[in-house]
């Protein structure tokens, strides 16, 4: 009993700690009265919500075929970076998700210019629709700082 009692005096702080840490960031204008944050930081890193090919603060589809929504997913990916203080080059890990496969060389071939130099882990996986009818959605892990 003495032993529990000592791990959650001991977990108490540490966990208060966290709840400290924990920093939400949306960036202006972006407010769609959705119900997540663009992103949430926490200690030195940053979880984007999944970002998708959308006209900032619409929900306005940027382009229609798969190569323009990788590109304005990718863009929303860094404008939210950048308001958390991070950039492309700090991400460490993407999932992308396709509404369709078939879509991935192509997603590809853009995703690549984003990362063209040391690209982060990522994962792909394709179902079946994403929100608005988007054909790509991008989540990411970064760091922020040193």
């Amino acid at each position: 009993m003495r032993a529990i009692a000592l791990l959650l005096i001991a977990w108490a702080p540490a966990a208060g700690l966290c709840a400290q840490d924990r920093q939400i960031i949306n960036p202006p204008g972006a407010s769609l009265n959705l119900p997540f944050s663009a992103a949430v930081r926490v200690g030195n890193v940053l979880y984007l919500s999944g970002q998708i090919g959308n006209v900032p603060g619409t929900r306005q589809l940027a382009d229609t075929g798969i190569a323009g929504q990788t590109r304005q997913a990718l863009e929303n990916v860094k404008a939210v970076l950048a308001v958390a203080g991070s950039t492309l080059e700090r991400v460490v890990k993407c999932t992308v998700f396709l509404s369709d496969i078939r879509d991935y060389a192509a997603m590809n071939a853009v995703y690549a210019t984003y990362f063209p130099r040391d690209p982060p882990a990522r994962s792909t996986v394709a179902g079946s629709g994403l929100a608005l009818g988007a054909r790509v959605e991008i989540e990411c892990l970064a760091v922020v700082g040193s």
